[in-house]
Parts: C-alpha cells; sequence; structure tokens
C-alpha cells in the first residue's frame, strides 16, 4: 500500500511538472510574433521588436542563481507557486502596454532603412511597459525552469532516464510553442500601421487564466521536496564551476537558446516582412509566417516525443552529436538557395496560395534538431555532478539569457546584412554543440567527492 502511494506521488509529480513545461514556452513564444508588431510601428526596425524576448530571457540573467536558491529555501512547490503569481503580473503589465502611454512620445530614434533613407520615428512610453512586462515575465519562466527540470531528471532516476522525463516534458513545451505564434500570426493577419499590441489581448488574458487555474490545481497537489528533506543548508568545499563538462555544458546552454529561440524569432521577421529584405511573401504576411513557424514548433513536438522514446536506449551524448551535425547541413542550405526558388504553403496552413522560400522550410526543419538538445546538454552537464546538482541547475538558468542576447545579436546582423546573412552566426552555435558532443560532454573530474545522502526517486 505504501508503494502504491509513493508512485500515485511520483506520478502526479510528473504530470505536474509536464504541464509547468508547456507553460514555459507559452510566455516565451509571445515574445517573438509580438515583436513583429512593435517592429513595423518602428518602420521595420527587428532589433528593436527583438527586445521584448531580449527582456523575457534577460530576466534569467538576475534570476537564475536566485531562483535555485530558493529551491534550497522555500522548496520545489513554493517555488513554482510564486512563479505563477509573477506570470500574471508578467500578462497584466503587457496588457496595460495596449492602453497606457499609447500617445506619451519618450523618445525620437533615426535609423537608415535598406536603400540608405533616414528615418525618425517615435517610441511611446506604452513600448516601454510592454518591455517591463515582458521583463516581469521572465522571471515567471526562469523560476519554473529552475522547478522544472531537476525535478523531472531526479523522477527519472538521472542518466537516460532522467534524459527520457526531460524529453516527453519538452514535447509539452514544443505543442504550447507550436500553437502560440500561430494564435497570435491569426489575431495579427496583415501588418500595417494599425495593427497594435491590443490586437492580442485575447491571448494575454486566456493566459493570465491559465496561471490562475494553475495555480489553484499546483496548490492542492504534493510535490516531492528532496532540498528540503535534508535539513539545514551545507557549506561544499567544491562547486560546479569545478567542473569542465559542466562549465562547457553551460555555454552550451548558452548557445542552444540563442539557437533555439533565433531560428524561428528571425524566420518570423523574414517571412513577415514585406519589403525589398524580406521574403517576398504575397498576402497575409504575418498570418503566413505564423503559422509556418509554428511548423517549427510542430516539429520540436515531434522529435522530442520520438527522442522521449528511444532515450532509453540511446544516450544524450550520441543524440546530441547527430543532430548538431544536421541543423549545420540545413541551415548552410538555407543560407545558400536564393529566396526566388519558393515552395507553396501547405493548404492546412493558409488557403491563400501563397508561396514561401525553400530556405525557410529548410529552417524550420531544424526543429528535429534542437528539439533534443535541451534536454541532452542538461542531462550530460549534470551526470555526476550529485549534490551540487541543484547548485547547477541555478546556475543554467541563468546562462538562458543568451534565448535574449544571441538573436538579438542575430537581428542587428540581420538588419546590417540581411537576414539570411545573420544564420552565420546559428551555424557557429551549432558547431560549439557539436563540439560539447563529441569531447566537451566528457566528465573528465571524477576524482570530486558529490555523494551526500543520494536520494532514490522510487522513494519520493
Amino acid at each position: 500500500m505504501e508503494t502504491n502511494a509513493k508512485n500515485n506521488t511520483r506520478v502526479v509529480a510528473i504530470v505536474v511538472m509536464f504541464f509547468i513545461f508547456a507553460m514555459i514556452s507559452f510566455v516565451t513564444n509571445l515574445a517573438a510574433p509580438i515583436g513583429t508588431i512593435w517592429g513595423y510601428q518602428f518602420e521595420g526596425n527587428s532589433v528593436l521588436g527583438m527586445m521584448g524576448n531580449m527582456m523575457n530571457f534577460l530576466a534569467y540573467l538576475f534570476m537564475g542563481i536566485p531562483a535555485g536558491n530558493l529551491l534550497v529555501r522555500i522548496g520545489y512547490k513554493k517555488t513554482a507557486l510564486l512563479a505563477l503569481g509573477v506570470g500574471v503580473v508578467g500578462l497584466l503589465v503587457q496588457f496595460l502596454s495596449s492602453v497606457v502611454g499609447t500617445d506619451n512620445v519618450v523618445t525620437t530614434i533615426t535609423s537608415t532603412n535598406a536603400e540608405g533613407v533616414a528615418l525618425s520615428y517615435p517610441i511611446t512610453l506604452n513600448f516601454f511597459i510592454y518591455l517591463l512586462g515582458a521583463f516581469i515575465c521572465g522571471f515567471c519562466v526562469c523560476m519554473l525552469n529552475t522547478v522544472v527540470n531537476p525535478m523531472l531528471n531526479l523522477l527519472g532516476g538521472g542518466g537516460n532516464k532522467g534524459n527520457q522525463l526531460l524529453q516527453f516534458g519538452g514535447a509539452l513545451n514544443s505543442l504550447s510553442g507550436t500553437l502560440t505564434p500561430l494564435f497570435v500570426g491569426m489575431l495579427i493577419g496583415v501588418l500595417s500601421k494599425q495593427t497594435q499590441i491590443g490586437d492580442v489581448n485575447p491571448l494575454l488574458f486566456i493566459g493570465i487564466g491559465i496561471f490562475a487555474v494553475a495555480f489553484v490545481i499546483l496548490s492542492f497537489v504534493s510535490i516531492p521536496e528532496p532540498n528540503l528533506s535534508k535539513g539545514k543548508k551545507k557549506a561544499y568545499s567544491h562547486s560546479p564551476w569545478n567542473f569542465r563538462h559542466t562549465v562547457l555544458g553551460v555555454i552550451g546552454i548558452f548557445f542552444y537558446v540563442g539557437i533555439e529561440i533565433g531560428i524561428p524569432g528571425t524566420l518570423n521577421f523574414y517571412l513577415a516582412d514585406q519589403k525589398a529584405t524580406g521574403a517576398g511573401v504575397v498576402g497575409d504576411a504575418s498570418t503566413i509566417a505564423g503559422a509556418i513557424v509554428a511548423i517549427y514548433w510542430l516539429l520540436m513536438l515531434v522529435g522530442r516525443t520520438l527522442s522521449g522514446f528511444i532515450s532509453g536506449s540511446i544516450s544524450s551524448r550520441k543524440q546530441l552529436i547527430a543532430v548538431s551535425a544536421t541543423a549545420i547541413v540545413l541551415v548552410v542550405m538555407a543560407i545558400f538557395i536564393p529566396k526566388t526558388s519558393t515552395l507553396p504553403v501547405p493548404e492546412f496552413l493558409y488557403e491563400g496560395g501563397a508561396e514561401v522560400p525553400v530556405s525557410a522550410f529548410l529552417l524550420i526543419l531544424c526543429g528535429l534538431c534542437t528539439s533534443i538538445m535541451w534536454g541532452g546538454i542538461f542531462n550530460l552537464a549534470v551526470e555526476g555532478l550529485g549534490k551540487y546538482t541543484a547548485q547547477a541547475s541555478g546556475i543554467f538558468m541563468m546562462m538562458v539569457v543568451g534565448g535574449g542576447v544571441m538573436p538579438l545579436i542575430q537581428s542587428a546582423i540581420a538588419k546590417a546584412s540581411g537576414y539570411m546573412t545573420s544564420y552565420w552566426l546559428v551555424v557557429a552555435m551549432l558547431a560549439y554543440l557539436l563540439f560539447y558532443g563529441l569531447i566537451g560532454s566528457k566528465n573528465v573530474n571524477t576524482d570530486i567527492p558529490v555523494e551526500e545522502e543520494p536520494i532514490d526517486p522510487r522513494d519520493l
């Protein structure tokens, strides 16, 4: 009877962590498609359009380590509940950006367009309110990520089984990521000067409702608290920074999130841009862009689901090597194929008979590759850490800021040299992940003691 109760608790905990994984993607993937609205308002300035995404991930830099400390001090459940409350506040602030400060000009920015013409446009107060909301939402998803990753790895017992649970959780994350840009694109339709942030308010309201319901449900669910069960926090003679494979994995996470967000984020701007610099899509470009990018996240769902089934027998290292090499090939091909080479958009995505560059389809295929990278890198980087895993989780969350920094750099390159040229940055980051899979993920610090009251996941 006691064994059944423990198993039921473990199953419930896994389901709750899966649900949290989905909510993380919902909040994160609002930024890039909403950014196309701001980018259009600012005369096609994609760098300013990506600032919401940047603020979302910048929060990780400030909240990563504090979130890890929260796990130790107040536990997984309270940290998750606090994160949900923060998420509601963040979405409310983003909603306020549609009704407050829309006519209050704070500053004026001058930039040069692709034709070399200097343009000036005002930056209103509501843009800064929106950025504040995106920053607050970043605190939310950082805390949720800090909870869900080590918990799923622990519930799976680490190793291949731990990676298996991370991949299944990631599959739900990708499902949420698939639906979010699709819904935003449908709400926006054709971008124009009349398109405003208020057009996506229905989705913000849905998000607030989801967080509120999740808060109530989680309040009544029992979550294992392995950190709290150890009592008083102890001082350790080493830290995660003493493990080479962990340090290299931290860098890998920084680049990986930049890749995951940069590929579809820049693609969204490329397809939605109806100027000469864009993909030349005819019709409801934003709707088409949202539909195409949604396939990227759908393929991440497929990839993570498949990885979840095979991760019990195929190591994270082998999977990471295979997908990194494949992604490099796909991105390089996308860069060199001219945008005049097009393929029709499938009717189930858009019934208007539009065509998009072949490069767009190659880039969305990368979703199959990026799908397993997060779980694989995390799993490899914490392998053999033992008692230092909780500290490492906070460090990893801090470096998720790469999802804001690298896409912003990519947008700057795209503005200066063209959208497809910017993908060379993605190729360089993928090359690092290939190196990590081949060499960097090997634990060479096996002499450091890591055991302290090891926890059997069956006892949770």
